[in-house]
Protein backbone atom coordinates (compact mmCIF):
# COMPACT_ATOMS: atom_id res chain seq x y z
CA UNK A 1 0.00 0.00 0.00
CA UNK A 2 1.36 3.29 -0.76
CA UNK A 3 2.40 6.14 1.88
CA UNK A 4 -0.75 8.63 1.65
CA UNK A 5 1.11 12.27 2.91
CA UNK A 6 -1.30 15.52 2.85
CA UNK A 7 0.49 18.94 2.08
CA UNK A 8 -1.70 22.04 3.21
CA UNK A 9 -0.26 25.39 2.46
CA UNK A 10 -2.32 28.50 1.61
CA UNK A 11 0.25 29.73 -1.37
CA UNK A 12 -0.74 28.15 -4.06
CA UNK A 13 2.48 28.16 -6.02
CA UNK A 14 4.23 26.57 -2.90
CA UNK A 15 2.00 23.53 -3.39
CA UNK A 16 2.39 23.52 -6.87
CA UNK A 17 6.70 23.71 -6.52
CA UNK A 18 6.25 20.53 -3.91
CA UNK A 19 4.51 18.90 -6.12
CA UNK A 20 6.77 19.32 -8.80
CA UNK A 21 9.08 18.38 -7.00
CA UNK A 22 7.76 15.08 -5.68
CA UNK A 23 6.54 14.20 -9.34
CA UNK A 24 8.92 11.06 -8.99
CA UNK A 25 7.62 9.67 -5.41
CA UNK A 26 4.26 9.01 -6.53
CA UNK A 27 5.11 5.30 -7.53
CA UNK A 28 4.96 5.52 -3.95
CA UNK A 29 3.46 8.14 -2.40
CA UNK A 30 -0.15 9.11 -2.75
CA UNK A 31 -0.15 12.49 -2.19
CA UNK A 32 -3.13 15.02 -1.97
CA UNK A 33 -3.02 19.15 -1.95
CA UNK A 34 -5.06 21.59 -0.19
CA UNK A 35 -4.90 25.28 0.83
CA UNK A 36 -6.47 25.65 4.14
CA UNK A 37 -6.70 23.97 7.68
CA UNK A 38 -10.44 23.47 7.47
CA UNK A 39 -10.02 21.96 3.49
CA UNK A 40 -7.48 19.58 5.78
CA UNK A 41 -9.54 18.55 8.26
CA UNK A 42 -12.48 17.34 6.11
CA UNK A 43 -10.18 15.91 3.82
CA UNK A 44 -8.81 14.14 6.81
CA UNK A 45 -12.37 13.09 7.62
CA UNK A 46 -12.73 11.48 4.43
CA UNK A 47 -9.66 9.83 3.61
CA UNK A 48 -6.73 7.46 5.85
CA UNK A 49 -3.71 9.85 6.05
CA UNK A 50 -0.01 8.58 7.52
CA UNK A 51 1.85 11.78 7.13
CA UNK A 52 0.79 15.71 7.20
CA UNK A 53 2.88 18.28 6.44
CA UNK A 54 1.53 21.75 6.71
CA UNK A 55 2.50 24.94 6.47
CA UNK A 56 2.70 27.26 10.00
CA UNK A 57 1.28 30.96 9.07
CA UNK A 58 -1.72 30.60 7.57
CA UNK A 59 -5.36 32.66 7.17
CA UNK A 60 -7.79 31.23 9.48
CA UNK A 61 -6.57 28.85 10.88
CA UNK A 62 -2.63 28.43 11.04
CA UNK A 63 -0.24 25.39 11.32
CA UNK A 64 -0.39 25.21 15.07
CA UNK A 65 -4.15 25.14 15.16
CA UNK A 66 -4.56 22.99 12.32
CA UNK A 67 -2.16 20.21 13.72
CA UNK A 68 -3.70 20.50 17.55
CA UNK A 69 -6.47 19.48 15.70
CA UNK A 70 -4.97 16.77 14.02
CA UNK A 71 -3.00 15.45 17.18
CA UNK A 72 -6.43 15.61 19.10
CA UNK A 73 -8.74 14.01 16.03
CA UNK A 74 -6.06 11.54 14.12
CA UNK A 75 -3.64 10.59 16.93
CA UNK A 76 -1.44 8.19 14.08
CA UNK A 77 -0.70 10.75 12.03
CA UNK A 78 2.97 12.12 11.90
CA UNK A 79 2.75 15.54 12.14
CA UNK A 80 4.59 17.72 10.16
CA UNK A 81 5.49 21.53 9.69
CA UNK A 82 6.94 23.12 6.55
CA UNK A 83 7.43 26.56 7.10
CA UNK A 84 9.68 30.00 6.29
CA UNK A 85 8.31 31.85 9.38
CA UNK A 86 10.45 30.45 12.51
CA UNK A 87 9.83 33.77 15.39
CA UNK A 88 9.35 32.63 18.90
CA UNK A 89 5.85 32.36 18.85
CA UNK A 90 5.21 30.28 16.41
CA UNK A 91 8.02 27.86 17.13
CA UNK A 92 6.66 27.43 21.38
CA UNK A 93 3.64 27.01 19.37
CA UNK A 94 4.67 24.39 17.52
CA UNK A 95 7.03 22.67 19.60
CA UNK A 96 4.39 20.38 21.43
CA UNK A 97 2.04 19.60 18.47
CA UNK A 98 4.72 18.94 15.64
CA UNK A 99 6.90 15.64 15.53
CA UNK A 100 9.70 17.73 12.90
CA UNK A 101 9.86 20.94 11.93
CA UNK A 102 11.69 21.59 7.98
CA UNK A 103 12.41 25.36 6.67
CA UNK A 104 11.28 26.93 3.80
CA UNK A 105 12.89 27.09 1.49
CA UNK A 106 13.16 23.17 1.56
CA UNK A 107 14.97 21.37 -0.96
CA UNK A 108 13.59 18.29 -2.70
CA UNK A 109 16.21 15.72 -1.20
CA UNK A 110 15.82 17.12 2.49
CA UNK A 111 11.97 17.21 2.50
CA UNK A 112 11.70 13.41 0.77
CA UNK A 113 14.63 12.40 3.40
CA UNK A 114 12.21 13.34 6.57
CA UNK A 115 9.22 11.66 4.72
CA UNK A 116 10.51 8.66 4.23
CA UNK A 117 12.67 8.21 7.21
CA UNK A 118 8.89 8.86 9.25
CA UNK A 119 7.49 6.20 7.08
CA UNK A 120 10.25 3.63 7.62
CA UNK A 121 9.36 3.58 11.36
CA UNK A 122 5.84 3.46 10.69
CA UNK A 123 6.43 -0.43 9.82
CA UNK A 124 8.10 -0.95 13.26
CA UNK A 125 4.89 -1.43 15.37
CA UNK A 126 1.51 -3.01 14.09
CA UNK A 127 -0.81 -2.24 16.33
CA UNK A 128 -3.07 1.18 16.09
CA UNK A 129 -3.63 1.70 19.84
CA UNK A 130 0.36 1.92 20.46
CA UNK A 131 0.98 3.51 17.36
CA UNK A 132 -1.55 5.95 18.16
CA UNK A 133 -0.03 6.56 21.72
CA UNK A 134 3.55 7.13 20.10
CA UNK A 135 2.36 9.57 18.21
CA UNK A 136 0.64 11.41 20.79
CA UNK A 137 4.06 11.63 23.03
CA UNK A 138 5.44 14.76 23.01
CA UNK A 139 7.63 14.46 26.20
CA UNK A 140 9.16 11.42 27.68
CA UNK A 141 9.31 11.77 31.65
CA UNK A 142 12.28 11.62 33.61
CA UNK A 143 13.81 10.38 36.53
CA UNK A 144 12.38 12.78 39.79
CA UNK A 145 15.84 13.36 41.48
CA UNK A 146 17.46 14.46 37.78
CA UNK A 147 14.01 16.52 36.89
CA UNK A 148 14.39 18.31 40.28
CA UNK A 149 18.40 19.22 39.74
CA UNK A 150 17.57 20.70 36.59
CA UNK A 151 14.31 22.88 37.56
CA UNK A 152 16.97 24.19 40.58
CA UNK A 153 19.78 24.73 37.94
CA UNK A 154 17.22 26.49 35.52
CA UNK A 155 16.12 28.74 38.33
CA UNK A 156 19.12 29.61 39.55
CA UNK A 157 20.84 33.41 38.94
CA UNK A 158 23.98 32.34 36.52
CA UNK A 159 22.67 28.88 34.50
CA UNK A 160 25.51 26.73 33.67
CA UNK A 161 26.09 25.34 30.43
CA UNK A 162 28.79 22.13 31.16
CA UNK A 163 25.89 21.76 34.30
CA UNK A 164 22.71 21.52 32.36
CA UNK A 165 24.76 19.18 29.65
CA UNK A 166 25.52 17.00 32.13
CA UNK A 167 21.92 16.64 33.59
CA UNK A 168 20.67 16.06 30.21
CA UNK A 169 23.61 13.50 29.24
CA UNK A 170 22.00 11.41 32.25
CA UNK A 171 18.33 11.41 31.23
CA UNK A 172 16.78 9.40 28.53
CA UNK A 173 13.47 11.08 28.21
CA UNK A 174 15.56 15.12 28.36
CA UNK A 175 18.09 13.93 25.91
CA UNK A 176 15.57 12.46 23.27
CA UNK A 177 13.67 16.15 23.34
CA UNK A 178 16.97 18.08 23.20
CA UNK A 179 18.04 15.80 20.18
CA UNK A 180 14.10 16.00 18.40
CA UNK A 181 14.53 19.72 18.93
CA UNK A 182 18.46 20.26 17.90
CA UNK A 183 18.41 17.75 15.10
CA UNK A 184 15.18 19.68 13.59
CA UNK A 185 15.11 23.45 12.10
CA UNK A 186 12.82 24.11 15.51
CA UNK A 187 15.58 27.32 16.16
CA UNK A 188 17.25 27.12 12.64
CA UNK A 189 19.82 24.75 13.67
CA UNK A 190 19.27 21.55 11.40
CA UNK A 191 22.70 20.00 12.40
CA UNK A 192 23.48 15.81 13.20
CA UNK A 193 23.93 16.71 16.64
CA UNK A 194 24.45 13.51 18.94
CA UNK A 195 25.77 15.55 22.12
CA UNK A 196 23.68 16.60 24.71
CA UNK A 197 26.19 19.39 25.81
CA UNK A 198 26.72 20.41 22.17
CA UNK A 199 23.09 20.52 22.06
CA UNK A 200 22.50 22.64 25.24
CA UNK A 201 25.05 24.97 23.73
CA UNK A 202 23.66 25.33 20.29
CA UNK A 203 19.64 25.63 21.90
CA UNK A 204 21.48 28.34 24.73
CA UNK A 205 20.19 28.64 28.15
CA UNK A 206 17.79 31.12 27.62
CA UNK A 207 15.63 28.85 24.69
CA UNK A 208 16.01 26.06 27.29
CA UNK A 209 14.33 27.64 29.97
CA UNK A 210 11.60 28.96 27.50
CA UNK A 211 10.79 25.49 26.52
CA UNK A 212 11.25 24.13 29.94
CA UNK A 213 9.47 26.63 31.93
CA UNK A 214 6.59 27.70 29.41
CA UNK A 215 6.22 24.60 27.05
CA UNK A 216 7.08 22.01 29.70
CA UNK A 217 8.80 19.90 27.32
CA UNK A 218 10.04 17.76 30.21
CA UNK A 219 8.37 16.30 32.77
CA UNK A 220 8.84 13.47 35.80
CA UNK A 221 7.89 9.98 36.62
CA UNK A 222 5.00 9.78 39.11
CA UNK A 223 7.24 6.80 41.00
CA UNK A 224 4.72 6.29 43.38
CA UNK A 225 2.14 4.89 40.44
CA UNK A 226 5.32 3.05 39.10
CA UNK A 227 6.31 0.17 40.99
CA UNK A 228 6.73 -2.56 38.72
CA UNK A 229 9.85 -0.43 37.25
CA UNK A 230 13.10 0.16 39.18
CA UNK A 231 13.39 3.29 37.01
CA UNK A 232 16.60 4.24 39.05
CA UNK A 233 18.17 0.78 38.39
CA UNK A 234 17.21 1.44 34.53
CA UNK A 235 18.63 5.39 34.23
CA UNK A 236 21.73 3.46 35.72
CA UNK A 237 22.13 0.94 33.23
CA UNK A 238 21.12 3.40 30.16
CA UNK A 239 23.64 5.99 31.52
CA UNK A 240 26.42 3.11 31.65
CA UNK A 241 25.60 1.38 28.71
CA UNK A 242 26.29 5.28 27.30
CA UNK A 243 30.15 5.64 28.90
CA UNK A 244 30.73 1.76 27.82
CA UNK A 245 29.70 2.37 24.30
CA UNK A 246 31.81 5.73 23.79
CA UNK A 247 34.87 3.61 25.39
CA UNK A 248 34.56 0.85 22.85
CA UNK A 249 34.12 3.78 19.71
CA UNK A 250 37.05 5.24 21.30
CA UNK A 251 39.18 2.65 21.66
CA UNK A 252 38.76 1.02 18.10
CA UNK A 253 39.59 5.02 17.32
CA UNK A 254 36.34 5.93 15.56
CA UNK A 255 35.48 9.82 14.42
CA UNK A 256 34.09 11.92 17.04
CA UNK A 257 30.77 11.61 15.50
CA UNK A 258 30.77 8.10 16.30
CA UNK A 259 31.38 8.24 19.44
CA UNK A 260 28.64 10.17 20.46
CA UNK A 261 26.10 8.57 18.65
CA UNK A 262 27.71 5.28 20.35
CA UNK A 263 27.05 7.23 23.61
CA UNK A 264 23.29 8.86 22.66
CA UNK A 265 22.36 5.15 21.17
CA UNK A 266 23.66 3.64 24.79
CA UNK A 267 21.50 6.39 27.02
CA UNK A 268 18.44 5.89 24.93
CA UNK A 269 18.49 1.87 23.76
CA UNK A 270 15.81 1.09 26.41
CA UNK A 271 13.86 4.21 25.91
CA UNK A 272 11.14 1.84 24.85
CA UNK A 273 10.39 0.38 28.16
CA UNK A 274 9.20 3.36 30.32
CA UNK A 275 7.27 3.87 27.11
CA UNK A 276 5.48 0.63 27.40
CA UNK A 277 5.11 1.14 31.14
CA UNK A 278 3.33 3.98 30.33
CA UNK A 279 1.01 2.46 27.67
CA UNK A 280 -0.01 -0.23 30.10
CA UNK A 281 1.35 -0.87 33.53
CA UNK A 282 -0.72 -3.58 33.78
CA UNK A 283 0.53 -5.32 30.81
CA UNK A 284 3.84 -4.39 31.49
CA UNK A 285 3.93 -6.41 35.10
CA UNK A 286 2.08 -9.35 32.89
CA UNK A 287 5.06 -9.05 30.69
CA UNK A 288 7.88 -8.54 33.86
CA UNK A 289 6.04 -12.19 35.05
CA UNK A 290 6.14 -14.29 32.02
CA UNK A 291 9.67 -14.03 31.24
CA UNK A 292 10.62 -15.13 35.12
CA UNK A 293 7.70 -17.65 35.08
CA UNK A 294 8.64 -19.01 31.61
CA UNK A 295 12.36 -17.94 31.90
CA UNK A 296 12.77 -16.64 28.53
CA UNK A 297 14.33 -12.68 27.88
CA UNK A 298 12.10 -9.57 28.84
CA UNK A 299 12.29 -8.88 24.71
CA UNK A 300 10.28 -11.99 24.03
CA UNK A 301 7.87 -11.40 26.62
CA UNK A 302 6.83 -8.20 25.66
CA UNK A 303 5.90 -9.33 22.00
CA UNK A 304 3.95 -12.05 23.70
CA UNK A 305 1.91 -9.54 25.97
CA UNK A 306 2.29 -6.16 23.32
CA UNK A 307 3.07 -7.54 20.26
CA UNK A 308 6.04 -5.22 19.81
CA UNK A 309 9.17 -5.31 21.71
CA UNK A 310 10.74 -2.03 23.50
CA UNK A 311 13.22 -2.18 20.90
CA UNK A 312 10.78 -1.32 18.02
CA UNK A 313 8.65 1.32 20.16
CA UNK A 314 12.17 3.14 21.18
CA UNK A 315 13.02 3.36 17.45
CA UNK A 316 9.39 4.28 16.45
CA UNK A 317 9.23 7.08 18.48
CA UNK A 318 12.92 8.46 17.71
CA UNK A 319 12.47 7.77 14.13
CA UNK A 320 9.16 9.81 14.26
CA UNK A 321 10.82 12.99 16.15
CA UNK A 322 13.52 12.85 13.28
CA UNK A 323 15.81 11.87 15.13
CA UNK A 324 19.84 10.51 13.44
CA UNK A 325 19.22 7.04 11.56
CA UNK A 326 21.94 5.57 13.39
CA UNK A 327 20.36 6.55 16.65
CA UNK A 328 16.99 4.90 15.37
CA UNK A 329 18.83 1.83 14.10
CA UNK A 330 20.64 1.57 17.03
CA UNK A 331 17.73 1.54 19.52
CA UNK A 332 15.91 -0.66 16.82
CA UNK A 333 18.38 -3.79 16.48
CA UNK A 334 20.55 -4.00 19.97
CA UNK A 335 19.63 -6.64 20.90
CA UNK A 336 20.15 -8.06 17.39
CA UNK A 337 22.82 -6.68 14.73
CA UNK A 338 22.85 -8.75 12.44
CA UNK A 339 18.89 -8.23 11.50
CA UNK A 340 20.50 -4.43 10.62
CA UNK A 341 21.42 -3.94 6.81
CA UNK A 342 23.88 -1.17 7.80
CA UNK A 343 27.23 -3.78 8.94
CA UNK A 344 30.23 -3.40 10.55
CA UNK A 345 31.94 -1.49 13.50
CA UNK A 346 29.54 1.60 14.74
CA UNK A 347 27.34 2.59 17.83
CA UNK A 348 24.46 -0.11 17.30
CA UNK A 349 27.85 -2.67 17.41
CA UNK A 350 29.33 -0.76 20.47
CA UNK A 351 25.89 -0.63 22.19
CA UNK A 352 25.13 -4.08 21.62
CA UNK A 353 28.53 -4.96 23.36
CA UNK A 354 28.30 -2.52 25.80
CA UNK A 355 24.65 -3.08 27.13
CA UNK A 356 25.42 -7.38 27.80
CA UNK A 357 28.82 -6.08 29.80
CA UNK A 358 26.98 -3.20 31.89
CA UNK A 359 24.51 -6.35 32.81
CA UNK A 360 26.94 -9.23 33.12
CA UNK A 361 29.56 -6.63 35.68
CA UNK A 362 26.71 -5.17 37.45
CA UNK A 363 25.70 -8.64 38.59
CA UNK A 364 22.10 -7.43 38.56
CA UNK A 365 19.78 -7.11 35.93
CA UNK A 366 16.34 -4.60 35.05
CA UNK A 367 14.01 -7.76 33.93
CA UNK A 368 16.13 -10.02 32.04
CA UNK A 369 19.22 -12.48 31.97
CA UNK A 370 21.51 -10.13 29.74
CA UNK A 371 21.03 -12.08 25.91
CA UNK A 372 24.09 -13.00 25.13
CA UNK A 373 27.05 -11.04 22.71
CA UNK A 374 26.18 -12.23 19.17
CA UNK A 375 30.38 -13.76 18.34
CA UNK A 376 29.74 -15.20 15.11
CA UNK A 377 27.98 -11.38 14.14
CA UNK A 378 31.53 -10.30 15.18
CA UNK A 379 33.52 -13.46 13.75
CA UNK A 380 31.81 -12.29 10.67
CA UNK A 381 33.49 -9.32 10.88
CA UNK A 382 36.57 -10.23 11.66
CA UNK A 383 36.18 -8.32 15.11
CA UNK A 384 35.70 -11.31 17.65
CA UNK A 385 39.46 -11.10 18.27
CA UNK A 386 38.85 -7.40 19.57
CA UNK A 387 36.53 -8.49 22.30
CA UNK A 388 38.69 -9.33 25.49
CA UNK A 389 39.80 -5.61 24.42
CA UNK A 390 36.25 -4.18 24.84
CA UNK A 391 35.60 -6.10 27.96
CA UNK A 392 38.97 -4.89 29.44
CA UNK A 393 38.16 -1.33 28.84
CA UNK A 394 34.34 -1.19 30.14
CA UNK A 395 36.27 -2.96 33.30
CA UNK A 396 38.14 -0.43 33.80
CA UNK A 397 35.65 2.13 32.71
CA UNK A 398 33.16 0.53 35.24
CA UNK A 399 35.78 0.35 38.53
CA UNK A 400 37.25 4.30 37.66
CA UNK A 401 33.39 5.09 37.27
CA UNK A 402 34.62 7.35 34.66
CA UNK A 403 31.83 9.21 32.28
CA UNK A 404 34.33 11.83 31.47
CA UNK A 405 32.71 13.80 28.15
Amino acid sequence: MKTRILFIDDEPRILQGIQRTLRNMQQEWEMSFVGSGREALDTLSQKTFDVVVSDMRMPGMDGAQLLTEVKKRFPQIARIILSGHSDQEFIMKSVPIAHQYLAKPCDAEALKSAVMRTCKVRGLVAEDSIKRFLSNIDTLPSLPSLYVEMMEELKSASVCVQKMGEIISKDMGMTAKILQLVNSAFFGLQHHVSSPFQAVTLLGIDNIRALVLSVHIFSHFDSQKLSTISLGRLWDHSFLTANLARAIAKEEDQKRVVIDDSFMVGLLHDVGKPILLLYSPERYQEAQERARGKKISFSEAEKEIFGVTHCEVGAYLTGLWGLPESIVEGLAFHHDPAACQVQGFGPLLAVHVANVLEQEQAQSDIQEAPSPINREYLATLGLLPRLPVWEEVCRKVLQRGEINE
